[in-house]
């Protein structure tokens, strides 16, 4: 049965006509996958997916999403990003060039919500990858997500009790109302550039937008893979971020606003 993939036009330009076809056809894809958007279970044979390509200078991979998560298109990444955050997955990576693939980029998932810290509403975002992020070079299996944001400057956080202090150097970009990317330092004192990039810019509360433009900073939150799940409402996700801080799985600083 051909599966229900959708195969963007510029996917199709690095995949080659052949390749498109074939996955169209249902002779090199998945029937069952996990999303690599939202992680969880997807079945191309019976909901619409979509065919995601991420390409970095030497390698690409290609990965599987529900259509109402991402649409399908590619995602150029460095290779540093797709060589050192990896997550080693079986049943949903596609065989391009057997000696350039590797296993699918972990991606980081983020959310906005408005977070009470001492009786005051501040604009925040919390970053939790869809699989362990592995220190570049690093040999073996091991999450070093949170040794890596704190080696840049962000702090443990033990309970939501005050505001953490402020990473200078790091932003938030929001522009024209819509969350567009976090921005680090660059390498030896450049320009900014995106440590997170939204493949589409985000769409923000009115009220998340006032608190933003009000202290001019976003608290970044940030907690290895499977400690705060997808929440639909801001006070589960107040729960799951105090459990995180509880447990010793969270970071967080204040990034200064750019843009509005």
């Amino acid at each position: 049965m051909p599966r229900m993939l959708d195969v963007s036009d510029e996917v199709r330009a690095e995949i080659g006509d052949e390749e498109a076809d074939r996955l169209l056809a249902g002779e090199n894809s998945p029937g069952s996958y996990d999303c690599t958007s939202c992680r969880t279970p997807g079945d191309s044979e019976q909901e619409r997916t979509s065919t995601v390509l991420f390409i970095g200078d030497e390698t690409a991979v290609l990965a599987f999403a529900h259509a109402t998560c991402l649409p399908s298109q590619v995602v150029q990444v460095t290779e540093e990003q797709l060589q050192g955050a990896v997550k080693s997955i079986t049943g949903d990576t596609v065989d391009l060039e057997p000696d350039k693939i590797v296993p699918e980029q972990a991606v980081l998932g983020v959310t906005s919500g408005l977070v009470l810290i001492a009786g005051e509403l501040h604009p925040a975002l919390v970053v939790e990858p869809t699989g362990p992020i592995v220190r570049p070079g690093a040999i073996g299996a091991g999450d070093d997500f949170l040794p890596l944001l704190i080696e840049q400057g962000f702090m443990p956080v033990t309970e939501l009790a005050d505001v953490p202090p402020v990473l200078h150097g790091w932003s938030v970009l929001l522009a024209m109302g819509q969350l567009h990317a976090v921005l680090q330092p660059g390498p030896n004192g450049g320009q900014p550039v995106a440590w997170w990039q939204a493949h589409q810019p985000l769409l923000v509360t009115d009220g998340w937008r006032a608190a933003a433009n009000k202290h001019q900073q976003v608290l970044m939150f940030a907690a290895p893979v499977g400690s705060i799940g997808r929440q639909p409402r801001e006070d589960l996700l107040r729960e799951a971020l105090d459990k995180a801080a509880a447990n010793g799985k969270l970071v967080g600083a204040a990034l200064p606003l750019a843009g509005t």
